[in-house]
């Protein structure tokens, strides 16, 4: 239930953001067949959020007390879901150019390099996936 919750609260922001679902004045679902790649990689990148937060936090409640061998997949899980979301779209590129000259090179970056951070942001959170499986498994092996 919290991976579904996790999923759906990361889609549809991102798929607002990234000008894939519109609200207004009726809700209307287009992915243009140029982006099929950025769409692609907002499901990815909220599917494997959607897996790695929920082990994580099974983690967490399994070793409670031995706090030091939980605090790297967290943060990786964090940077993870946050690259993904970091290059949100036209909509945060107009955002972010309001802010001057130093938003205009941001904004630049963000739209020649949308799709390698998504997928660097991918690829991190595949890294915790296997890392966390891994610590799960030998952290709770029956002794």
């Amino acid at each position: 239930m919290l991976a579904v919750t996790i999923f759906v609260c990361m889609f549809i922001p991102l798929s607002i953001l990234s000008e894939f679902l519109f609200i207004e004045p009726f809700v209307i679902f287009h992915v243009v067949e140029d982006r099929v790649a950025s769409f692609v990689l907002i499901v990815s990148i909220s599917l494997m959020s959607a897996i790695v937060i929920p082990m994580n936090i099974y983690r967490i409640r399994t070793l409670q007390k031995s706090r030091s061998k939980i605090g790297g997949s967290i943060v990786g899980s964090i940077i993870g879901a946050s690259a993904g979301i970091c290059s949100c779209g036209p909509i945060g590129f107009s955002i972010i150019s309001t802010f001057g000259a130093v938003a205009g090179t941001a904004t630049a970056f963000l739209t020649n390099y949308e799709i390698p951070l998504r997928l660097i942001s991918l690829g991190l959170l595949c890294v915790v996936y296997f890392t966390t499986t891994k610590s799960i498994s030998t952290e709770c092996r029956i002794r």
